[in-house]
């Protein structure tokens, strides 16, 4: 009872205090009320978004500068201006796109009036055209990361599918299969067993935006209980050529790819005998492979060369021509649209155009063409070269620089030693428990 009553008086007496002398209480809580958290910066463009009205939208139909800056209440005359002192660096009249992100900063003030409009024709390159005091124009880029990883896998059905249940970029497996391993394995007759691991860069914009994988660094395959090893390497940093070769600094690509495209089939062959029903089966000599594939699928070049013709012409339409060596020329017919210009240096599986109809075609395909010494052959009747050998003093430097990787590439656990090792773990913790 003696507690009890003790502990009763001593709440009275602290009760009565705080009737007696409550500022202590108020000042605290007033304090308290006039603290005002004051946001962080935020930075984009170069500019702290905190000072503006931030209003972001995307290009719609119909859609123009002008449009778009007096919906912001911007007036004509100054519009006008703008236009005028920007068009050297950017062209607003031609260059708004459709479906294209831009961002208004705009006064805090009751009209919100735009002071700064900001294009994005791409996730990483911008346009700033800055209208706050004087007018002046500029383009920017993103701040980009590449971020180095590395990844395991264990085939049991198909790449892909390793690929997907580890959550990992599909695109590793076009790199490997397409890019790298294109003449060495055929990825579509995997076996079970077979394994890889491989060194990899992603890339980053902003610290947040991922955009994909960006380059394979290092690559090691063991297929059939083959290895295969892979070490990506610059051979003209000029041209910017970049290459895979093995660890004996063999190439690992062939001078040409078997298609130009990603095709569905091969709607003609080379037939300098067929006889065509609409001609009255009269011969009408085919030089060409004809690849159907769909409307806008993207045209490669076959191998590194520099395009000497690309044009509109005839029966061909759209085509395009390089020359890769004093022995080899390749050609491209009936595209819906080019993408290169004659005298431009084109590598290896670079889009040169898009599947089209133009020209004497009866269907979407590329009609590609190859010429041997001045005369047009069947590509697939040719012995064709292996890529060019790297040169005896970049060899040296090419296993000097390749060390390490291997090292790296080779200290890398598979993931099935992983997964066995931490089962392992697993069945030692639950016996020390027992």
């Amino acid at each position: 009872m003696g507690n009890k009553y003790l502990i009763t008086l001593i709440l009275a007496i602290l009760c009565i205090a705080c009737k007696e002398d409550p500022k202590p209480v108020l000042e605290e809580e007033l304090e308290l009320a006039v603290v005002e958290e004051i946001p962080e910066d935020i930075y984009e463009f170069g500019f702290n978004l905190n000072d503006y009205v931030v209003k972001r939208d995307t290009i719609r139909r119909g859609d123009t500068f002008g449009i778009i800056l007096e919906r912001n209440n911007v007036g004509y005359p100054k519009i006008f201006n703008i236009a005028e002192k920007a068009k050297d660096t950017f062209d607003i009249r031609r260059g708004l796109q459709v479906g294209k992100p831009y961002t208004l900063l705009c006064i805090k003030d009751s009209l919100e009036t735009a002071k700064c409009f900001i294009y994005q024709p791409n996730l990483e390159d911008y346009v700033v055209i800055n209208f706050q005091d004087s007018i002046h124009a500029y383009k920017s880029r993103k701040p980009i990361k590449y971020v180095e990883k590395v990844a395991t896998g264990v085939i049991e059905e198909n790449i892909s599918l390793t690929l997907e249940e580890q959550g990992l970029s599909p695109r590793l497996a076009y790199k490997m299969a397409d890019e790298i391993y294109a003449w060495t394995i055929d990825f579509r007759r995997l076996q079970k067993g077979d394994r890889f691991k491989v060194v990899y860069t992603d890339k980053y914009i902003d610290d947040t935006i991922y955009t994909g994988v960006h380059n394979i660094k290092a690559a090691y395959f063991e297929h059939n209980k083959e290895p295969f090893y892979a070490f990506e390497f610059e051979t003209d940093s000029v041209k910017g050529i970049i290459d895979y070769f093995n660890e004996e600094a063999k190439n690992l690509r062939r001078a040409f790819l078997k298609a130009p495209v990603k095709f569905k089939r091969i709607s003609s062959r080379y037939n300098l005998k067929r006889r065509i029903a609409v001609y009255g089966y009269k011969v009408r000599p085919h030089k060409g492979t004809d690849f159907a594939a769909a409307i806008g699928t993207p045209i490669m070049a076959t191998a590194d060369g520099t395009v000497t013709e690309s044009r509109r012409r005839g029966g061909n339409g759209n085509y395009v021509k390089i020359r890769h060596n004093a022995t080899y020329e390749t050609q491209y017919l009936h595209m819906k649209s080019r993408k290169v210009k004659v005298g431009q240096f084109v590598k290896q599986g670079d889009i040169i155009g898009w599947v089209g109809m133009t020209g004497n075609t009866g269907g979407p395909h590329v009609c590609y063409r190859f010429w041997k010494n001045g005369r047009q052959v069947d590509p697939f009747k040719q012995k064709l070269p292996e890529a060019k050998p790297i040169s005896d003093s970049l060899k040296v430097r090419y296993l000097d620089f390749i060390a390490p990787i291997k090292v790296q590439l080779d200290s890398i656990p598979f993931r099935e030693t992983i997964l066995e090792e931490t089962l392992e773990n697993k069945d030692n913790l639950i016996s020390f428990k027992n």
